[in-house]
């Protein structure tokens, strides 16, 4: 649990980043792509925020048989955060 608590912790942090490098762009261009870049990144963050809440506020009620699951699920939201950082640079 807490690993999975982790990797959706770099994945607020990367978000983060994220947000900040879109809203520069969105200062200087208005595009409304990157509004909809920002909003995109905000719901995916919000999502990260709440499951790490959600493992340690009610951890006794997950099987140990689904932990590798969210381990898979955060590691494979963290490739793409990280494709889309990649690119954004």
């Amino acid at each position: 649990m807490a690993l999975s608590a982790g990797i959706a912790l770099v994945n607020v942090a990367l978000l983060v980043a994220l947000l900040t490098i879109y809203a520069k762009i969105y200062k200087n261009t208005k595009a409304v792509f990157t509004a909809g870049l920002m909003f995109f990144a905000g719901m995916l963050m919000l999502h990260n925020i709440i499951a790490v809440y959600a493992y340690f506020a009610m951890e006794p009620l997950y099987a140990v048989e689904l932990l590798p699951y969210f381990v898979v699920v955060h590691l494979a939201e963290l490739a793409g955060i990280a494709a889309l950082l990649k690119v954004t640079l």
